[in-house]
């Protein structure tokens, strides 16, 4: 990731951070719902132990290293360029080690971590060199597991290419979205194994309280319907070393 990119994500943390939650669309009643739901995948396809030594990328505020913390009881080392994001997470899981790191160019050893696992951050990354370098540093068989958004949802291609509407929604300047074939694609040129790519999440994070579990539903049905479920708000990326 270029020098100006690091800092206009730097910038873009401080900016965010007295509401970073709700800029995030976190924190209304269907974003909460979507956050438990986004978590509970990142356990069930990371397959996260207490045993694991566990790595978060882009935690941001801690909301899902203490939600996966809290399922599982894992030894998780959590990491964000942002020192301010960052202390509002050490505040929320003490028992986490939170870090300022650049996921570009991680300070561990090889063969280190059995489970990577962020939401929403390798959209702001140079995905290539973020993905060849969280394979640097997965075990052999280790588990790689992330959400992000979907660049084939109508919302998300709008919101990421046209900039005053970016702007406007509260994204930093260079984030992007996920193409899943083609990030499929250079998954398997890295060398990961197992990849499995899957669209979903029709909630809406402005979804009103009494409509969450009709859209819900409704969503979790479309999820399995073929073209249909290809315009999800999010994909789930899944992989082995």
């Amino acid at each position: 990731m270029s020098t100006d990119r690091i800092q206009h994500e730097i910038e873009h943390g401080k900016k965010i951070s007295a509401n970073a939650e709700s800029v995030w669309n976190w924190s209304s009643p269907a974003g909460m719902v979507r956050a438990e739901r986004r978590a509970d995948f990142f356990v069930s396809e990371g397959k996260i132990q207490a045993t694991d030594k566990v790595l978060e990328i882009g935690c941001g505020t801690g909301l899902f290293t203490k939600k996966v913390y809290d399922k599982t009881k894992a030894q998780i080392t959590a990491i964000d360029i942002s020192p301010e994001l960052l202390e509002q997470a050490k505040v929320k899981l003490p028992e986490a080690e939170f870090l300022v790191e650049d996921a570009m160019n991680m300070k561990y050893d090889d063969n280190t971590f059995d489970v990577v696992f962020g939401s929403s951050v390798l959209h702001h990354l140079d995905m290539e060199k973020a993905m060849t370098e969280l394979f640097r540093v997965l075990k052999p068989g280790g588990r790689l597991v992330f959400a992000e958004p979907n660049m084939i949802n109508p919302q998300i291609f709008v919101q990421k290419n046209i900039p005053f509407i970016k702007k406007m929604l509260g994204d930093s300047p260079d984030e992007t979205a996920i193409v899943r074939w083609k990030f499929k694609n250079m998954m398997n040129k890295i060398g990961y194994k197992n990849v499995n790519i899957f669209p979903y999440d029709f909630l809406h994070p402005i979804t009103p309280k009494p409509m969450i579990g009709l859209v819900n539903g409704v969503g979790k049905a479309i999820e399995k319907i073929p073209v249909l479920k290809e315009i999800a708000g999010s994909v789930v990326i899944f992989g082995t070393k």
